[in-house]
């Protein structure tokens, strides 16, 4: 009989995986670190008993919270991550040319440091020049700085732990001041299934703060219910907007030009702010 672990995923649910091994153990100043090796999913790595990335769709999550703000964007040069320690969405920043600094806060400086130890493929781009990496809580950061980035990213935990005041109006606030006059906001607001009411309220307070608000999808497998929202906030740009001319190619296994358009077209009861548990 092997080793199962169970992410549970709610009260009543959860999705289970076979281990082969675990790689590394820890209790950090913030949170339960574990990486596994998995049977499906290659290696794993889990906060809090939560998947965060595996290495085999990784790259779902990282190329649709990067790309679709990169190319709704005319000329992103700046581009802040607020998490993201295993560094995917760094990596994904770093194939638009435009791109001349990406900055990395993550609270859990262990995130990081396991990541590039043994998830490389997702890490690997941390010690690119053009990268800063801080340790350090991005709400703080935020709330320090002033028209500092083209683009912020908040690619944080499930709002649980010290990532519940990254889903906070308060916050989204702070980000519109650290934007330029034109930036672009875009964060992960988890699955419509068993956190609709996330959803609504993070649409409602982005929507009150940007003049140009939009929710959009991908299918993530290792996240709950497998379809993953994304909102984000535009202070010019509109996403079903870009010009045809701005597109370029890129490497990835997921995003492409037709479906950064298809991405924003959402099941109805999304659209109709129903709650599809009620």
């Amino acid at each position: 009989m092997g080793l199962w672990f169970t992410e549970k995923q709610t009260n009543h649910f959860g999705i289970t995986f076979e281990i082969e091994k675990t790689l590394h153990t820890e209790k950090t100043n913030f949170q339960q670190l574990d990486i596994v090796q998995t049977k499906e999913f290659g290696r794993m790595l889990l906060l809090d008993d939560m998947v965060m990335t595996t290495e085999k769709d990784e790259f779902v999550y990282h190329e649709m919270i990067v790309h679709v703000p990169l190319f709704t964007h005319p000329e992103p040069k700046h581009v802040l991550v607020v998490g993201g320690g295993d560094g995917g969405a760094i990596r994904e920043i770093l194939k638009h040319p435009s791109v001349e600094k990406a900055t990395l806060v993550e609270i859990d400086g262990k995130v990081i440091e396991y990541s590039k130890q043994y998830l490389p493929g997702i890490a690997g781009s941390l010690d690119d020049p053009r990268v800063e990496v801080k340790t350090a809580d991005g709400f703080l950061h935020i709330a320090e700085s002033e028209q500092a980035y083209d683009i912020i990213m908040v690619d944080s935990t499930e709002p649980v732990g010290p990532a519940v005041k990254l889903f906070e109006k308060g916050f989204y606030e702070g980000i519109s001041r650290a934007l330029k006059e034109d930036g672009i906001l875009v964060a992960q607001t988890d699955n419509p299934w068993f956190q609709h009411d996330l959803l609504k309220t993070v649409y409602r307070d982005v929507s009150s703060i940007f003049p140009v608000s939009r929710v959009y999808t991908a299918n993530i497998p290792t996240y709950p219910s497998g379809l993953w929202t994304f909102t984000m906030g535009s202070k010019k740009y509109d996403p079903l907007a870009v010009p045809e001319k701005r597109f370029h190619d890129l490497d990835t296994k997921y995003y492409t030009r037709e479906l950064h358009q298809a991405s924003f077209a959402l099941p109805r009861f999304v659209l109709d702010g129903e709650n599809p548990n009620r």
